[in-house]
């Protein structure tokens, strides 16, 4: 288990320095509402362990996280009535607080949240594309 930071909020969160209001928690994982919600019921599952991105997330920590998420994006959708939820992760760039953390949003049709928060961009043809595929699959 990585060592606390003890700069970090979600570090004190999880220590019970700082205020929260938990809505689930495992040994290894802790859900709570994000205090500036994008709607109502807005949770963050993090880590207990501190580590700052999904990168960095040790093999054993994986299962129980994700398992973690699925069980609170069920439980949003069962909780608020949600028609879904979206579910994201930052890493590095705009992650405001730098502790692993997955978004899990309530959804339902017709909410006003329009798809991702940034511009898209197109490739300019299918080579192009290729290439990028084959850049990937080089380093993966």
């Amino acid at each position: 288990m990585s060592v606390p930071d003890s700069g970090c909020a979600f570090c004190g969160i999880i220590r019970g320095d700082l205020d929260a209001a938990v809505s689930w928690e495992s040994p290894e994982v802790l859900a709570f509402l994000d205090a500036r919600p994008v709607f109502k019921g807005h949770v963050l599952v993090v880590p207990k362990a501190h580590h700052v991105t999904v990168v960095d997330l040790p093999a054993g920590l994986r299962d129980p996280f994700m398992a973690a998420i699925q069980h609170v994006a069920a439980g949003v959708v069962a909780a608020f009535g949600a028609q879904g939820t979206f579910v994201a992760m930052n890493n590095i760039v705009s992650q405001s607080v730098p502790h692993l953390h997955c978004h899990v949003v309530p959804r339902t049709k017709g909410d006003g949240l329009r798809g991702f928060f940034w511009p898209r961009v197109r490739y300019e043809s299918d080579a192009e594309r290729e290439e990028y595929a084959a850049r990937l699959r080089a380093v993966l």
